[in-house]
């Protein structure tokens, strides 16, 4: 969404649009796999990621996909967002995942320094916010096990993180989550929080713009480190994204040792109104790790990887939509 005081109904209508088309094709792929499944799939073996049974013959490796266990400082993170239904998502869902990877890591290179290499990342929309009610009244729609799988075998073999991107319509964070427990129990798949999209009673997603309070969020990071702390999982990258000032309550927000925990500067615009923006929020919470996040499309002018590395101090998260 725009970084101004004004929602742009344009943006709003397209992204409504493509879930409309994401909402189709999951309700396709899921039929598609229960007629092809018939009953097999207890004889089935669970593929990476898909079950937890598999962890007791093969335990995932404990390290990052480039090595080491700590993501920050260590790393600096660039993401691709998105989701595979349509292009109109982001970035992550033009082509093929992994034409997707490649067009990232040519992105993704002038980021990269001696002393901190660029750890790429694949920003899947795990849960997508609906116009339409949907299941249960939630307003999103959740992708399919085999969606989430393919980007994760698309990151594995980049050596780059999946990153689980949440919009939970009238659903809530916590509930979102720890139903992608399966997934998130790898040493190699983070969570992200959007906001925006987090609707209350009442609120349809693309009519208004969503917010959070520090409850539900210090319940989702409360429960994701002690995931990682249990299964002893290198650190884990959460990111939440932000780009109005009562979006989420930072001062309320509790850091946790086991996360690599990032406020994201989310919204396109002018780039004097994104660095404006970014560094407004970085000094109303010092204390966290930055990302800033660039639209090939909405952005007035997309902003070189240059210019990105002047701002202050330089962001630890970049993601393209």
């Amino acid at each position: 969404m725009a970084v101004g005081s004004t929602t742009p109904t344009v943006y709003r209508r397209r992204r409504l649009t493509a879930v409309a088309v994401l909402a189709a094709a999951v309700v396709v792929v899921v039929a598609a796999v229960k007629a092809l499944a018939g009953g097999e799939t207890a004889a089935r073996s669970p593929a990476p990621g898909g079950g937890e049974p598999a962890a007791a013959k093969a335990s995932p490796a404990k390290e990052l996909p480039r090595g080491g266990r700590t993501i920050l400082p260590d790393f600096r993170v660039v993401a691709y967002y998105g989701a595979p239904q349509d292009h109109q998502l982001g970035a992550l869902g033009i082509g093929t995942p992994a034409q997707a990877v490649k067009r990232l890591e040519k992105q993704a290179k002038p980021y990269g320094r001696t002393t901190r290499p660029v750890l790429p990342a694949l920003e899947l929309i795990a849960v997508v916010a609906a116009g339409a009610p949907g299941d249960g009244g939630r307003y999103n729609l959740r992708q399919p096990d085999s969606v989430i799988r393919r980007y994760l075998n698309a990151a594995r073999k980049a050596k780059a993180l999946l990153l689980l991107d949440i919009q939970p319509g009238r659903s809530d964070f916590f509930t979102e989550t720890t139903r992608l427990r399966k997934w998130l129990k790898e040493p190699d798949v983070g969570l992200a929080l959007d906001p925006e999209w987090r609707m209350g009673p009442g609120q349809v997603p693309g009519k208004v713009i969503g917010r959070v309070g520090a409850r539900e969020v210090n319940a989702t990071t409360a429960w994701l480190a002690q995931l990682t702390k249990r299964y002893d999982l290198p650190q884990k990258l959460l990111l939440v994204h932000q780009f109005t000032d009562d979006m989420i309550p930072e001062a309320q927000l509790k850091p946790r040792d086991e996360l690599a925990y990032v406020l994201n500067v989310d919204g396109f615009g002018t780039q004097s109104l994104k660095v404006a923006k970014y560094h407004d929020f970085v000094n109303q919470a010092p204390e966290f790790r930055r990302g800033f996040k660039l639209f090939y499309q909405e952005d007035t002018s997309t902003m070189s990887p240059k210019q990105v590395m002047a701002l202050t101090p330089r962001p630890d998260v970049v993601v393209y939509e």
